[in-house]
């Protein structure tokens, strides 16, 4: 790479448009004018948990001559096996339609990529910037759609795996750990909003996404013979292309050492929060990044099994009851179409419910930890956790759903949590330096919680069903094993300490760093001009651009839980 300082024949170099340095914020920038450009990249690629609104359609998408849908690959198949040979199959035929099964592959590829990229080029981020990056993520996810859009208008399963999944999911790394490294670096005063602004985006994609992908599948682009599928995926390609390059554009990192005016850094010794910085060579050698690496897996894992099983695990928990019926259990339910149908809506109004604890609790739980402590938030995720998760097992051995339903929406609410507090933890006791490509190692956690988490839910719960256990009690022993999971964390997080200092950077390393950024910010000193900002005129539109389409979202999943009350 040529040097950022003077070149060869003494001339200045000029940094091109993409480079980290034509990116350092100027006296006179607002620093609120950063969360937003985040959230355009956020909500954008956090469509990957809304991706099932297109399982339906997909597994629909052929007709015979006389207009009905033809089998799918796997028909017949019961066993794993027999399901997996039938997905194999399905990855190139065009003569049979895919499964739920088949389709569902897409979130392994998309959550376990996530974690691989991020943690692969998390330092590939810090040397490149926020820009590179953000456009990089938005190639990988956008270009990812395209292809996808080519797998199902060809029927090409591979093309959908190879598209959205695996090109996508690399996408979806780079995209999640660039905002949270910029953001942690301009609010050093409140790393945990901070975190929360940009990841609460992520959770939020998806009560954007799904409804509008719905919106197009039906009344757009869908036909007699086709359900408008591939034609969706181009249009919201398009549409999340011209968001995201929006957001990379609009990415300013501060120069190096600045700091808000008026603020100074915790100066106590006992703190937990370091004013120096880990090496990411170093960063995994250290004890606390694998206790934080594993308090972290087991609060996802705990939470994320349940929360796919959520509407199924409410229906068979009470059965008619949500439909006005207690008397009749699952399987009596079950019988009854319109009573199924009614418990089905309830049960998807119970997803939107805890849809909406699981985004808002990203915001107010990482910005709780501002004042409670990174460490101690974590011991509330984890106590608490537990705790109703117990009470839970009771409600629903009670049949009170008003309290299974409170229980669930604050596990969401933490599950959620979880994810927007670890970054400032890990700048909290790394330093900021290289936090972006540590929270991108870090980020195998939740690839190894996406595996884990379901596989024990599922297999527990399908184990029970097979022994014959009564619909209304499979969970009670599910939910046990997870607290156990949950005081397994709260020991990890226990044993978490500053980092020796040993593995501190030298202020000749730190220097070495700096160096280039200090060269194109100027010689400011302490804010470099920048003060703590504040809403104008200007941040207030770019707030509204991404307000509105989030605010929508959240009237319509609202709307659907409703009604759980009515």
């Amino acid at each position: 790479m040529v040097s950022r300082s003077d070149v060869a024949d003494g001339s200045q170099y000029a940094p091109g448009l993409l480079d980290r340095e034509a990116i350092v914020a100027k006296p006179g920038f607002n620093r609120w004018m950063v969360p937003p450009a985040a959230l355009c990249i956020h909500l954008c690629i956090g469509m990957a948990y809304g991706f099932s609104v297109f399982w339906k359609p997909l597994q629909a998408a052929l007709l015979d001559a006389n207009g009905n849908v033809i089998p799918e690959c796997s028909a017949g198949a019961v066993t794993f096996g027999e399901k997996t040979m039938g997905t194999l199959r399905a990855l190139t035929a065009t003569d049979c339609n895919w499964s739920q099964f088949d389709l569902g592959w897409m979130y392994t590829f998309f959550f376990v990529l996530l974690g691989v990229s991020a943690a692969i080029w998390g330092e590939w981020l810090e040397r490149a910037g926020p820009r590179k990056a953000g456009l990089v993520s938005t190639l990988c996810w956008c270009g990812g759609l395209l292809i996808a859009a080519v797998g199902v208008y060809t029927h090409q399963l591979w093309l959908m795996w190879l598209g959205s999944g695996v090109i996508g999911g690399i996408g979806l790394g780079l995209g999640y750990i660039s905002p949270v490294s910029t953001l942690i670096k301009w609010f050093p005063d409140r790393r945990g909003m901070a975190t929360g602004m940009a990841i609460m985006g992520f959770g939020g994609g998806a009560m954007i996404g799904s409804p509008l992908a719905t919106f197009l599948m039906d009344n757009v682009f869908k036909t007699a013979t086709d359900p408008g599928v591939w034609q969706t995926f181009v249009a919201m390609a398009v549409i999340y292309t011209v968001f995201m390059t929006i957001g990379s554009f609009r990415y300013r990192i501060p120069p190096p050492g600045w700091k808000p005016e008026g603020w100074v850094p915790p100066a106590s010794s006992k703190s937990m929060i370091t004013n120096n910085h880990v090496h990411l060579k170093d960063a995994h050698k250290t004890a606390a990044f694998w206790l934080i690496w594993t308090a972290l897996c087991l609060n996802v894992s705990a939470g994320i099994g349940i929360i796919g099983a959520a509407s199924p695990m409410l229906q068979e928990t009470f059965g008619g009851a949500l439909a006005g019926a207690p008397e009749l259990g699952y399987a009596e339910m079950k019988e009854n179409a319109a009573i199924a149908a009614t418990a089905a809506a309830v049960g998807a109004g119970f997803v939107g419910l805890i849809s909406l604890f699981n985004i808002f609790g990203r915001f107010v739980w990482a910005s709780s930890s501002d004042y409670l402590g990174r460490k101690n938030t974590y011991f509330v995720f984890f106590t608490l956790g537990a705790a109703l998760y117990v009470l839970a097992s009771f409600a629903a051995d009670w049949k009170v759903m008003a309290l299974f339903v409170l229980c669930f929406c604050i596990i969401a609410s933490m599950y959620g949590g979880g994810f927007s507090t670890v970054p400032a933890y890990l700048a909290d006791i790394f330093g900021t330096q290289f936090v972006g490509a540590i929270h991108g190692r870090l980020l195998t956690a939740w690839s190894t919680a996406g595996i884990v988490g379901p596989v024990i839910v599922n297999y527990l719960h399908d184990t029970r069903y097979a022994e014959g256990i009564p619909a209304d009690q499979l969970y009670g022993q599910i939910f046990y094993i997870l607290a156990g999971m949950l005081v397994v964390g709260f020991i990890a997080n226990l044993l978490v300490r500053p980092v020796d200092p040993k593995w501190h950077m030298s202020e000749a390393e730190v220097a070495v760093e700096q160096a280039k950024l200090k060269s194109a910010a100027g010689d400011g000193g302490g804010s470099y001009g920048i003060g703590k900002g504040g809403l104008d005129a200007k941040a207030a539109a770019f707030w509204m651009l991404v307000g509105v389409p989030l605010a929508w979202g959240v009237w319509q999943t609202f709307e659907k839980a409703l009604v759980l009350f009515w």
